[in-house]
Formats: C-alpha cells, structure tokens, sequence
C-alpha cells in the first residue's frame, strides 16, 4: 500500500489507517482483525484515551505488542474523567495532557507514541500551555511529533501559526468539504490532514439507502442527499468502482491528505476500504463531476 509523508514529520503513513473506535470488546476479534490490516499493508492505527474509557487503548496495546516496529500508533488526549468528575470533561491544560500521555503510555505497552493529538480543542483553551506541553513531551521521547483533532477553523489556525503541528485530524468526505476551503493553508506549511468520516457514516458505502433518514445529513435535506448519493453512484458505476471506492479516492487525491481513517468492525468492512486503494486514481474530470453534484460549504462557527 502507498504510503505518504505526514506533514514535515519522517512518518509515512498508509493511505488507509485504521480508527480503532470501531473495534469490539472482544479482544481474538481485535487482534484478529488488526493484524490482518498489517498483512495488508496498514501501519497507521488511531486510538484515544477516551474511547472506552481507556480499554480501546488497552486492547490496541496488546493486539499491536508484537508489531510495535511495524507500525504508528497515534492516540488523543484532553478529556479528562475519574473521581469526582461526571462522565469527562475537558481539560487541555499542562498538567492535564502530560499526565495522560503517560496514562497512555502505561495502557498501550509502549515506550512512546508516534503521534499524540489533542483530542478536540476550543479558542479559549490555554493554547501556548497546551503547546508547550506537547513540545517537552517531544523533548522527554515520549512522543514522536504531535498534531491536533479539530474542525474549527480558528483553533486550526491558531495551531498553525503558533506550534510544529505535522498533522490535522478532521472530518472529511464527498458529502462534507467543508475542510477544502482550509487544504491548501495546511498544504503550505506542510500539515497532512487524516481525514476520518471519509464515508459519512455509511453513506457513501454500498447499502446506503437503510442510512438515508428524515434529517438528511448536514446541509442535505433527505430528498437533496438521497439524490446527491443517487448520482456519485452513477459515476462510480461508470468507472467500475463502488460507491465507498469513489468516496476514499476522492478524499485521498487531495494533496494536504495523508491519511483517511474509515472504520472498519469486520473483515469485510477491511477488505472493501482496502480495495478503493487498488482502483486506479480519479482523473480530474471525475474530479470536476463530483465537486458539481455534491456541495460547496464553509463553516459558520468558529471563524
């Protein structure tokens, strides 16, 4: 499988990663189904603390043990839960975010994390001590580079200028561009973004029409986005692909992207992503027909 850059970093991440979210309680079944990702050629694996209250971690650490080598684990932190606190809360504060790394560290069996993301992130976080803390943990070696998760234009900025970010980790798909408009300012300063949702929850993926409700997704109403993904299945149907093919080679040709990160609960769910990655790349009329039929938007918040 390709493998890019992530940002300035000297990571090369697989085109597909693996969001560890959707893994199962059950540890044979996770381990079954990560290894199995390695022998396809995955080597990027994304947890966090939060997911599971720590477990996710906990089961990535042991299915990955004896791959440690082989492969980048990268984990979020920021949300803060335990005594005293009522399900989490939001902490990026110094102390908060080199404790939990730890806290991570100790889950995961690991010495370090090739990638550690601050899981969300508001304008009003004490942004330099955030940072600050990122770069002492680079200093300590228990992290390799750092990046952050968010979606809102003004944290993403502030990043950008006032940290060595490598990578932004944001919901991207056919069905939402709205990170297009902010592309090539990370392209720029040579930022990848991993983009996640990159199917919009199954809806860009085969079966698609037991997903489509009555609020529609987004800025779609129901009858908008019913036939918004009628014709991106023609397309893909002309070019002999599936749907969610279409969907992950769209997202993946722009240049500012290293990384997407479908979910995957099955062999099956794998396999499918892993194919997209065999079909020959968009050209860029393909390119033009599908940015006409889906919509350009921005985000309203957060600017």
């Amino acid at each position: 499988m390709k493998k890019n850059q992530l940002g300035s970093s000297d990571l090369y991440v697989s085109e597909i990663g693996y969001g560890c979210m959707s893994l199962s309680e059950r540890q044979d079944e996770n381990e079954y189904i990560l290894h199995e990702a390695i022998d396809k050629g995955i080597n990027y694996f994304d947890t966090a603390d939060l997911y599971n209250f720590g477990m996710n971690e906990v089961s990535v650490g042991k299915a990955l043990k004896r791959k440690r080598q082989d492969v980048i684990i990268a984990s979020k932190g920021g949300n803060e839960w335990g005594e005293g606190i009522d399900g989490w809360q939001w902490n990026p504060s110094k102390a908060h975010m080199k404790e939990a790394v730890k806290k991570s560290l100790q889950r995961l069996g690991t010495d370090y994390l090739d990638l550690y993301q601050l899981h969300g992130g508001t304008i009003d976080d004490p942004i330099d001590e955030t940072i600050e803390a990122f770069e002492e943990l680079v200093k300590e070696g228990l992290i390799r580079y750092y990046g952050i998760s968010s979606i809102r234009p003004n944290v993403i900025q502030e990043y950008v200028e006032r940290s060595n970010i490598v990578s932004v980790m944001m919901q991207y798909s056919l069905l939402d561009r709205r990170p297009e408009e902010y592309l090539p300012l990370l392209e720029r300063n040579r930022i990848s973004v991993i983009a996640r949702g990159p199917v919009a929850k199954g809806l860009l993926a085969e079966g698609y029409t037991r997903k489509v409700n009555e609020k529609g997704y987004l800025n779609y109403n129901k009858k908008e986005l019913t036939k918004t993904i009628e014709d991106i299945h023609t397309v893909a149907t002309e070019k002999e692909m599936a749907l969610n093919e279409v969907a992950l080679r769209y997202v993946l040709t722009q240049p500012a992207v290293a990384c997407t990160v479908p979910g995957a609960s099955s062999i099956e769910q794998l396999e499918q992503n892993i194919k997209a990655i065999l079909q020959p790349p968009l050209t860029a009329e393909d390119i033009e027909q599908l940015q006409t039929i889906t919509k350009t938007t921005q985000y309203k918040k957060h600017r």
